[in-house]
């Protein structure tokens, strides 16, 4: 499953959404800073990664976090994903 898939399960689970698409704005979707640890709690649990709170401020939808997470392994190979 590509990063992108994942990131989207998460979010969709944790806004208990499904109609969420990768272009779409956490905060806009009703995100709050008690959602974004729960989503960051999995980026680590599923992902491996950690994922700063103000990357999730600056990358605010799927695709931008995805894409940050996706820099992370570029930048660290031997990060397990």
């Amino acid at each position: 499953m590509a990063i992108v898939d994942k990131v989207r399960e998460i979010w969709c689970r944790e806004l208990q959404r499904d109609d969420i698409e990768v272009g779409d704005d956490f905060f806009a979707l009703g995100g709050q800073s008690v959602i974004m640890v729960r989503i960051q709690g999995a980026f680590i649990e599923e992902l491996g990664v950690e994922v700063p709170a103000d990357q999730m401020f600056l990358n605010p939808t799927v695709a931008s976090i995805s894409a940050y997470i996706e820099s992370l392994e570029t930048r660290n190979p031997q990060r397990a994903m």
